[in-house]
């Protein structure tokens, strides 16, 4: 560093007592005064930005991040070897765990990849469970985010709101398979249970209280929504923190191959639910909401509007299954064995575009099972995200990602 100076700019006392600072001064106090040596910043695990065990090292010049260097391997679990030596069934609940907040999607997008390599298809109403099933798993994935968010730009009490409303859809997952995260509930050829087998007191009728309260929930969910929007977007420090941060621009987003949320905050207008539609989304109406403006508050944005989208489809599901009734099936017998073959399979994720690329050779287990995770990507775009920013703004906008390292990892 050098300490050395052309222009001294007064100081307070002086200016007070009347002496004079000019723009040009400014102007050359900036360009030939003090410089800085660059250093390398360690941020996380510790951090609680981080929302999982990885490290983000960046490069600050003074307040201003130069570059970023996103580690991740810290919770290597070996899933795609462990896979190879299980059978169809038993990889399911492993499928699980691959993301604690996304679980249904993920043995959701595996039973889809072995049904297709089957070549078989599932019944009517499977498919609309199913679909309520993953928009569930969308609505609370996006509020355990939003707070974490909260808590992240120092909004505790947005914490605190959306723990409680996800608990709601918590308590649907508990209602629909008996477990909270972890569910377990598709099945290769269906699903575990029906929605009208959980009210064993109405074998004889063909309701469904479970039904019955999902559309309750949906109503109640859509009200105290607008009061967490409100909560957010009446912070003036909240909004500032976003807006104009973490600019990322659409050719970036296709180039680093960003997908879900984070893409349609730049403009990428692409849902694979809406534009290479799997089970019955096709047959539902919904909007994929897209915005322009790149930055971390567009990114929010698209999240919360998602969520209006999920309650949306939520009750075109439903409808569609109570049309179907109590008789229609839910699930279909499927040999045990995969025919040789290779099966590709793609799945709009809470967080992305989740792929499986299955490697069948004829027996009851998979030669390779390959796991395509939204987040890996996403977190590798830290390095254009963060360049510019100041070293507050990186808990901001890495928020915005909604990172889940349990599945980047595996």
């Amino acid at each position: 560093m050098s300490d050395e100076k052309k222009v001294q700019i007064p100081t307070a006392t002086e200016i007070a007592e009347g002496a004079e600072v000019t723009k040009e001064m400014v102007q050359e106090y900036k360009t030939s005064g003090m410089e800085m040596d660059k250093m390398w910043i360690t941020m996380g695990p510790q951090h609680p930005f981080s929302h999982g065990l990885w490290t983000l090292k960046i490069c600050a010049d003074g307040e201003i991040v130069t570059d970023a260097d996103p580690i991740v391997g810290y919770l290597h679990r070996g899933w795609e070897k462990e896979v190879e030596n299980r059978t169809y069934p038993k990889i399911i609940p492993m499928a699980d765990r691959l993301c604690y907040a996304a679980s249904m999607t993920y043995t959701h997008l595996y039973c889809m990849t072995c049904e297709k390599a089957l070549g078989i298809d599932i019944p009517e109403k499977t498919k609309y469970i199913r679909i309520v099933a993953d928009e569930i798993n969308r609505l609370q994935s996006h509020l355990m985010w939003m707070a974490a968010v909260g808590t992240d730009l120092g909004n505790y009490t947005a914490f605190l709101w959306c723990s409680r409303e996800r608990e709601y859809w918590m308590d649907m997952n508990v209602r629909l398979c008996g477990a909270r995260s972890t569910t377990n509930y598709p099945r290769i050829g269906g699903v575990r249970n029906d929605v009208y087998d959980i009210d064993p007191d109405l074998k004889d009728e063909d309701h469904s209280r479970f039904l019955r309260d999902l559309v309750r929930c949906c109503d109640h969910f859509d009200k105290a929504l607008w009061d967490i929007i409100a909560l957010i977007d009446n912070n003036s420090t909240f909004i500032s923190r976003m807006v104009g941060n973490g600019i990322i621009t659409r050719e970036q987003c296709a180039n680093l191959g960003i997908t879900g949320p984070a893409a349609r905050g730049t403009g990428v207008d692409f849902d694979i639910r809406r534009d290479d539609p799997y089970d019955n989304y096709d047959k539902v109406d919904f909007d994929v909401p897209v915005l322009t403006a790149c930055d971390s508050y567009a990114r929010y944005m698209i999240r919360v509007e998602e969520m209006f989208q999920s309650t949306r489809i939520i009750r075109q599901a439903v409808e569609k299954i109570r049309a179907l009734g109590r008789s229609a099936p839910y699930r279909l017998k499927v040999p045990q064995n995969i025919p040789a073959g290779r099966t590709f399979c793609k799945l709009e994720d809470p967080r992305g575009e989740s792929m499986m690329y299955l490697v069948s050779d004829g027996t009851d287990h998979p030669y390779r099972l390959k796991v395509r995770s939204p987040i890996f990507v996403n977190v590798s775009s830290s390095k254009y995200l963060l360049q510019g920013c100041r070293i507050a703004d990186v808990p901001v906008i890495m928020a915005m990602i909604d990172m889940c390292l349990g599945e980047t990892d595996r």
